[in-house]
Order: structure tokens, then C-alpha cells, then sequence
């Protein structure tokens, strides 16, 4: 059975990207233009895209966190290592020995 991936086909990652992509091309345009300010111009859309995009995943829009990333990371969080270099899943008679 085939897992369903998202691929971060969400609201915030479509817009972010359509934001650098309209900057992009038009950067492109005015290079060969030979216009800096407003290709210079371009480079900052195309920065401001990542930006709107993670604001949009702040708010909500972004995907979603799957149950295996939640499983996973509470998984992790119980076998953090302690200075003695056992971890809290093992007993001190399953820790491993030093020579």
C-alpha cells in the first residue's frame, strides 16, 4: 500500500513560491533590460517570498504535522542522552560498559 506523501502542497508553500517565481521572472527581464534598480528590485520579491510564506505557515496555513513525525519525536524525546552517556530508556545494568 502506497503512503500518501504531501509534498507541502499547502496555501502558504503555493504562495511563497508564485511570489519568488513573479520576482524571478521579472528580474530576468530587467537584467536583460539592462535596468538595475528595478532588478535589484526583483531580487527583493524574490526574497519577500519565503517571508510571506512563513508567515502564512505561523498562521496556520502551512501543512500539517503527521502522526508518524509526533510518534517519532516522542520517541526521541525518551531516549535523550545523559551526561553518563546511558540514555533513559536503559537501566543502568544495560548501559553499555566503558574500558
Amino acid at each position: 500500500m502506497a503512503v500518501h506523501h504531501d509534498h507541502g502542497h499547502t496555501p502558504a508553500a503555493w504562495t511563497g513560491s508564485i511570489i519568488s517565481f513573479i520576482g524571478f521572472c521579472a528580474g530576468g527581464v530587467f537584467m536583460v533590460a539592462a535596468q538595475p534598480v528595478p532588478f535589484w528590485a526583483s531580487m527583493g520579491v524574490i526574497l519577500l517570498g519565503p517571508v510571506v510564506g512563513g508567515a502564512m505557515k505561523l498562521m496556520g496555513l502551512g501543512s500539517k504535522e503527521s502522526p508518524e513525525v509526533r510518534v517519532a519525536r516522542a520517541h526521541a524525546a525518551q531516549e535523550v542522552r545523559t551526561p553518563e552517556g546511558t540514555t533513559h530508556a536503559e537501566s543502568p545494568a544495560e548501559a553499555p560498559a566503558s574500558a
